[in-house]
């Protein structure tokens, strides 16, 4: 970047490409300086299945943000999400090595390797691990063990893992942007970063991603996150029932969704009519806007079903004192915060998007959240020196080890 108070970030989401570019004044304030938004073409589920059209889409939108904000991008913050993401929790166990009992962080390094030591198959790679918080011989639920007395150290770590295959295109075709890493990031923390509170980290939160052909969702309680898992349905789901429903366009029935469609067809009036424009030369026809409702409340219904099975599979007992946080493309439906309700039996909302000073009206809703969360990470933390984007496992290994540090 032209100076070290500008950066960029890039969200590779299921239906678009964000690159946003923001400046940090002196007194931490981040502000939005310029954006491009392209389609994204040649990926599927968050996993590249045509690397030409994927680098046209990502190179696209790095264009578009390098002209509004004037500035020259060669690095960027990127976001990893997708279907390959997987997610697992782990114990590691270790005696304090010195004599006197007092832990150092000598411990807590071996006590992390330890959790590490899973099986996992031979493609994928280890993200990271985040400690969730540590046992010190009988006493638990210790945030930060170094310094205390003990023989025995344990540690719980929440284990991120992705496709080799999968990570390594995405930073291929980075590579073939002439674009170099300095941070990968997963969506679901740097969401967090925009939307959810230390206090809601602490008291309990779930965090429901929707995107366009995926649903990520993220579970955090005790400080820290415990869970994560993704739901293979999104938005584009419920316009290609539209489409099909209907007998219109792709294009035409994400037109109608947006503009008069609800989660909930018991909101809408069922006497008020919307018109379709005809397919090939045919005529238009008009129908009821709860016809079209009708259309997309089963498909978001089973998407927040699948979602409630997924969060079942946390063990949550109790319901999070922070309910339900809904973000992404799909959450902007009207009822979906009423249908969530229904389906899950808790509180559900969403919420504006924290930390970014100044934000243009377009992008000031949560389809972009993902992105304004990886320019506040990639803000406050240092970039990643001597990587480049073929140098997968070298990046992910100091990304793992500086979430191990912070967390």
């Amino acid at each position: 970047m032209a100076t070290e108070n500008i950066i960029a970030a890039l969200d590779i989401g299921t239906t678009k490409i964000v690159c946003v570019v923001a400046e940090m004044d002196d007194a931490g304030g981040i502000y939005v300086i310029g954006h491009g938004i392209s389609n994204s073409e040649g990926l599927r589920r968050g996993i590249v299945v045509d690397m030409e059209k994927t680098v046209k889409s990502i190179r696209k939108a790095v264009d578009d943000a390098q002209m509004v904000s004037g500035t020259e991008i060669d690095r960027v913050t990127v976001g990893i999400a997708g279907e390959h993401i997987r997610s697992i929790n782990s114990n590691g166990v270790v005696a304090v090595s010195r004599s006197d009992q007092e832990i150092s962080s000598h411990d807590v390094e071996k006590a992390i390797a330890a959790a590490k030591a899973v099986a996992i198959p031979v493609d994928r790679e280890i993200i990271h691990v985040i400690p969730q918080e540590y046992s010190v011989d009988d006493t638990e639920g210790i945030k930060d063990p170094v310094g205390m007395s003990g023989v025995r150290l344990e540690v719980e770590a929440h284990i991120v893992t992705a496709s080799i295959t999968s990570a390594k295109n995405i930073m291929r075709a980075l590579e073939r942007c002439r674009l170099g890493v300095d941070h990968i990031v997963l969506e679901s923390l740097a969401l967090s970063n925009v939307l959810v509170t230390d206090d809601e980290k602490e008291d309990g939160i779930i965090l429901i991603d929707i995107g366009g052909d995926i649903t990520n969702i993220s579970v955090f309680y005790n400080g820290a996150i415990r869970f994560t898992s993704v739901v293979s349905l999104g938005g584009k789901n419920v316009t290609n029932d539209i489409a099909i429903g209907l007998r219109t366009s792709v294009e035409q029935a994400e037109t109608l969704k947006l503009a008069h469609g609800a989660a909930l067809a018991s909101m809408v009036d069922p006497e008020e009519m919307i018109i379709i424009d005809g397919l090939m030369n045919r005529p238009g026809k008009e129908i009821s806007r709860n016809v079209l409702s009708s259309i997309i409340e089963p498909r978001m219904e089973e998407i927040f079903s699948l979602v409630a099975k997924e969060i079942r599979k946390a063990g949550i007992r109790d319901i999070p004192a922070g309910g339900i946080l809904l973000t992404g493309g799909g959450s902007m439906l009207l009822g979906v915060v009423e249908l969530a309700e229904q389906i899950f039996d808790m509180p559900v909302r969403i919420e504006k998007i924290k930390n970014i000073e100044h934000i243009p009206d377009e992008l000031d809703n949560t389809r972009y959240a993902a992105a304004h969360g990886l320019l506040f990470y990639g803000f406050h933390n240092e970039p990643v020196k001597g990587t480049t984007s073929g140098n997968m496992k070298g990046l992910l290994k100091r990304f793992e080890d500086w979430i191990t540090k912070q967390f």
